[in-house]
């Protein structure tokens, strides 16, 4: 089997997830025996560009000329079986679909965030989830509040953009949603269920799990929509010393608020930004991992982590997380509904959420309170700061009872051998069916 796996890398000085995704998902399909054809570009290369190729770069979000021209070329040498596509823009365009097309090569994309809508792509603007742009021809609100790169005009491109690709993004022939909820954006955007397939990503296996820490990792960007601020206003609602130890990695932002806080308690420790050896230092150390996200966040990679290091996670109850730790009870689609609805616990039946190893009690034997969901892996929460400093409490008391289900989980859902069967699977489906001209 042989694919073309295209995507345009984030910037190496933003760290990026989904560039350490791709990369791991090409290695791990070329161990599995596929021939795997990158077709990369990089927001990198746009600093030594010609003059000629940067007067393009405002149009290559919506045609990128050089792009379909390099793509028509390697899919005519090679003929794949499936071109897989990643993040498109700026230097890729959606246009690579209607090429591929073209050409008589079935599409498949991993959708990593919620840009067929929303021109940020996250749905959050001004410290809240945002819907404005939601069912609008052209996304007005987004050129209004620059939400793209806090630009009005490069807002105004991608806003134009998605209004141009929306039958582009119609004609893929199967999507890979990471999340239960990813697959709900897509349906409400009118994809039909026969072309999605839910399909997590996985992280290497770092081997059976070592005795729990204590204490509680967030590690995650410091920057408002990952709720680092969330959760230090809840962990100040406990006395010093009670809960162990909270350590928190990552940078950006809102690290001065971090680094305030390591200041002044002592048992906060600020790691600051760690590389794969830290990481696994950090989380050896720990015994539960939050995820304290504020936005519909689509898929975590630290939770993964987490659960295949065999560390319960406490996380919000938005996007993707309820599905990681298996709390995802039916609920209402990432990005519809109003705000308050859209910030609340799944529902009321991600607390009965049955575990095959911890009882519905908190780690103590008391009730689990309200506003607080029991998962395979883990605990849900809304996004408000004392539900989540009640949940504290809980996930510390209970997280010996659930670190043999969290490693379990990860083992049956987030290995890499059963994402990688999942995706070749997918690969195969495609490449015996008829493309749509």
């Amino acid at each position: 089997m042989r694919i073309v796996v295209a995507h345009n890398r984030y910037r190496e000085a933003q760290p990026s997830g989904e560039n350490t995704i791709v990369d791991s998902e090409m290695a791990q399909l070329t161990a599995a025996g596929v021939e795997v054809l990158p077709f990369i570009r990089s927001s990198d290369e746009i600093p030594s560009m010609s003059k000629a190729a940067k007067a393009l770069l405002p149009i290559s979000p919506i045609w990128a000329p050089r792009a379909q021209q390099d793509l028509s070329r390697l899919l005519t040498e090679h003929r794949p079986d499936v071109l897989h596509l990643h993040n498109p823009y700026p230097l890729i365009s959606p246009w690579v679909v209607r090429t591929a097309h073209r050409h008589g090569v079935p599409v498949v994309q991993t959708v990593h965030n919620y840009r067929q809508v929303c021109s940020s792509g996250i749905y959050f603007r001004d410290g809240v989830i945002c819907q404005d742009c939601k069912g609008r021809a052209l996304g007005v609100p987004a050129i209004k509040h620059r939400c793209y790169r806090d630009s009005a005009a490069q807002s105004a491109l991608m806003a134009t953009t998605l209004a141009v690709h929306r039958g582009t993004w119609r004609s893929v022939d199967r999507y890979v949603a990471l999340t239960s909820a990813i697959a709900d954006h897509l349906r409400d955007y009118g994809i039909p269920d026969e072309r999605i397939v839910v399909k997590p990503n996985s992280v290497p296996d770092p081997g059976r799990p070592t005795p729990l820490g204590d204490g509680f990792l967030y590690m995650a960007r410091l920057s408002p929509e990952k709720g680092v601020d969330l959760l230090l206003d809840a962990w100040r609602r406990h006395p010093v010393g009670t809960l162990g130890t909270l350590r928190i990695a990552g940078d950006g932002e809102l690290r001065p608020l971090v680094e305030s806080a390591a200041a002044e308690r002592p048992d906060v420790v600020y790691l600051g930004q760690l590389d794969r050896a830290g990481v696994r230092a950090a989380v050896e150390a720990s015994a539960v991992v939050i995820a304290a996200s504020m936005w519909h966040d689509v898929l975590p990679t630290v939770i993964i982590e987490a659960l295949a290091s065999g560390r319960p996670v406490l996380g919000t109850a938005l996007g993707g997380i309820p599905y990681l730790v298996g709390a995802d009870a039916p609920h209402e689609p990432a990005g519809t509904g109003p705000a308050a609805a859209a910030s609340a616990v799944a529902s009321p039946v991600a607390s009965e959420v049955a575990s095959p190893v911890a009882p519905r009690v908190a780690g103590g034997g008391s009730p689990m309170p309200t506003g607080t969901g029991l998962g395979d892996a883990g605990w849900v929460v809304a996004p408000e700061p004392a539900a989540l400093a009640a949940a504290l409490p809980i996930a510390r008391a209970g997280a010996p009872a659930l670190a043999g289900a969290a490693r379990a989980r990860y083992e049956r859902t987030f290995h890499p051998d059963v994402v990688t069967k999942q995706l070749i699977d997918i690969y195969a489906g495609l490449a015996r069916t008829p493309t749509r001209a």
